[in-house]
């Protein structure tokens, strides 16, 4: 855990109506200092952490030295969603998981920034329930971001996504071998029947062994349950159903209109998860109201997963958003 630093939050109301009176959040910051360069902040996906640029960083095909978001020119600023156990530390795990939501995450994050004097950032990016907490952070502080980059992800938890949220909390609280058993269902969810077909063709490890396809999904549970926590994976889980930034608030378009930034939608067209006709739908209503909202989409056969695996892809559409502001410090310098 590289250059983990801690930043203690007291008395937190979260947005059931209890009161946290302590949180520690946790957090990662990359390239330049921080006051001396543009922020971008990334926010993790379900399985994911801060560590998205040092060794073994889960993001390193995105953010690092001279990658698309270069840190030799950016601060990029990355904190953990609390009780996600990448401290180590057990007592930060929270078990009452279901007295949180998306909004709380937002919130803490803002707060995390806050108390690190950033008022405004150029980019905020993140994947999946990373990118459903970006888009909640743009509704709570509309004028304090220059690029808003949801990827893979919705502004909403769609009946689909209620449904499968359901399925995993069911195994994570039922079965014998909770992290192995419901990450079984969630690759598959994340891959596509093409991909899988196409890779492992009903072939077994030797004439003795277990299909391919078999021995693959077990190994991604067996990995997971060897460094996530059960309260860590029933928490995420859950966070996914809460998302709504219209919940307690105006219509979409109202929320959204005020939001100054850049709304870049990017999208996986085999993803399974959220799918990309949704992301589509949401583009189409903006596009009435907004004039800066760009719509993008990763052509893969790997589905959901794909904003982890066609970093090439991802990198040609992140290219210009942010070489934009190089080449105008360039020309005002």
């Amino acid at each position: 855990m590289e250059n983990l630093q801690k930043i203690d939050l007291f008395n937190f109301d979260l947005e059931i109506g209890k009161q946290k009176a302590y949180l520690p959040l946790f957090y990662q910051v990359f390239g330049q200092p921080l006051g001396s360069a543009p922020i971008v902040v990334v926010n993790h996906s379900l399985t994911g952490n801060s560590n998205v640029a040092a060794k073994n960083g889960w993001w390193s095909g995105i953010v690092g030295d001279k990658k698309v978001v270069d840190i030799d020119y950016f601060t990029v600023i990355a904190f953990n969603i609390p009780g996600n156990g990448f401290d180590g530390n057990l007592d930060n795990l929270i078990d009452n998981y279901k007295d949180y939501s998306i909004r709380d995450i937002a919130r803490i994050f803002w707060e995390g920034l806050f108390y690190l004097k950033v008022q405004h950032v150029y980019a905020i990016i993140g994947g999946s329930l990373g990118g459903a907490i970006t888009w909640e952070m743009a509704a709570l502080h509309p004028d304090k971001i220059d690029n808003l980059i949801p990827i893979a992800t919705d502004w909403k938890a769609t009946d689909w996504v209620i449904a499968n949220v359901l399925i995993q909390d069911q195994i994570l609280n039922h079965s014998d071998d909770p992290i192995v058993d419901a990450r079984l269902h969630a690759t598959l969810l994340y891959r596509t029947p093409e991909y899988v077909n196409q890779r492992f063709r009903r072939s077994k490890l030797d004439e003795l062994s277990v299909l391919q396809i078999e021995n693959w999904l077990l190994d991604h549970g067996v990995k997971l349950k060897n460094r996530y926590r059960l309260a860590a994976y029933k928490l995420m889980n859950h966070l996914l159903k809460t998302n709504d930034i219209t919940r307690n608030r105006p219509d979409f378009l109202t929320v959204t209109n005020a939001i100054d930034a850049n709304i870049h939608l990017i999208t996986v067209d085999t993803d399974y998860l959220f799918i990309a006709e949704e992301t589509r739908k949401t583009y189409r209503e903006l596009l009435g109201r907004k004039q800066n909202v760009f719509y993008h989409q990763i052509q893969s056969i790997h589905g959901h997963d794909a904003y982890l695996i066609e970093f090439n892809q991802l990198s040609d559409i992140l290219r210009p958003i942010f070489n934009l502001h190089k080449e105008q410090n360039y020309v005002s310098a």
